[in-house]
């Protein structure tokens, strides 16, 4: 019988477990669970013995995959893995999946709603803006940014997209396609960020990107921390007072904002993009049927190393 971890430092909730250990019931696997565990030794004696793992923001660097001596398969409940090291589960033979998409709708509305908190002047009671006739700029075009298209377009915003890799997708739903970064940044009265915290993306919101932003502009931030290049976003919003910084994320540089730039910016106690209930099940109940399709059918669709 096949073993099943799900190491869980934030668990599902109880609704998802159940209708997860549906889906390996069915499949005749063994579900073990690691809930709220305060030790990384409770997670390398979990591993020990399972082929298989579930996990959310749960951190599976090289020593938890060398212990993982069984595993075959990891996957991480959501759409961001860079809780995983990919090499060393490459160099041990296991495959890492996300979910992607499954959590998109929740970020998006968390994204849009946090664009209405800084047009709203953090609803402090000052006057504030409206979202209708705004240029939204999607930095990026994957799953969340595509809903938070659907929505800002129901709202009445005009939005566009840079993309290097969907612009044939964007342009194919209507989506007028920015000729640079940078135009995109100059051109839109609000940013929402949705690249992921790798490769070319890192701090990608750089000074030379960030001078085209309109004095005024909001920049929304549900992807990572990682992608801002936060010595020029301070620098940034210091030469330009009307600036917003709105996101889920706390950067580095957090004492910074609070002595600086007062009423300016917003930061999520934790991150919070897929913290609904609906993410919640959809996510893992998608891992778990990813999990059962890999070892039933061979598929490995959503897998994201090498």
């Amino acid at each position: 019988m096949r073993k099943v971890l799900i190491a869980t430092e934030k668990p599902f909730a109880p609704v998802a477990v159940k209708k997860i250990s549906k889906i390996f019931e069915k499949a005749g696997y063994e579900l073990q669970l690691l809930e709220r565990y305060t030790e990384k030794q409770e997670l390398l004696d979990a591993v020990a013995d399972v082929e298989a793992a579930i996990i959310r923001s749960d951190k599976f660097d090289e020593e938890v995959l060398n212990a993982g001596k069984k595993l075959k398969i990891v996957v991480r409940a959501g759409a961001g893995y860079d809780n995983v090291d990919l090499d060393a589960a490459t160099a041990n033979n296991i495959v890492v999946m996300n979910t992607p998409g499954q959590n998109a709708n929740a970020v998006a509305e968390l994204a849009i709603g946090l664009a209405i908190m800084g047009l709203r002047e953090m609803y402090s009671g000052k006057p504030g803006g409206e979202m209708r006739g705004r240029t939204l700029g999607l930095h990026g075009f994957g799953y969340v940014a595509r809903n938070v298209f659907r929505i800002a377009r129901a709202m009445g915003m005009k939005v566009i997209v840079y993309t290097r890799y969907s612009k044939g997708a964007a342009a194919a739903i209507g989506l007028k396609v920015a000729k640079s970064l940078e135009d995109l940044y100059e051109k839109s009265d609000i940013v929402s960020i949705h690249v992921p915290a790798r490769g070319e993306h890192i701090r990608s919101v750089s000074a030379e990107v960030l001078s085209h932003l309109k004095d005024g502009s909001i920049l929304v931030n549900t992807a990572r921390k990682e992608v801002i290049n936060e010595p020029d976003l301070v620098k940034c919003m210091e030469e330009k007072p009307g600036i917003k910084y709105m996101s889920d994320l706390t950067p580095d540089s957090e004492a910074e904002f609070e002595e600086k730039f007062p009423g300016r910016f917003f930061f999520t106690p934790k991150k919070a993009g897929a913290q609904t209930a609906e993410a919640n099940l959809n996510a893992g109940l998608a891992a778990a049927q990813q999990i059962v399709d890999f070892f039933e059918k061979g598929d490995n669709t959503h897998q994201v190393n090498k």
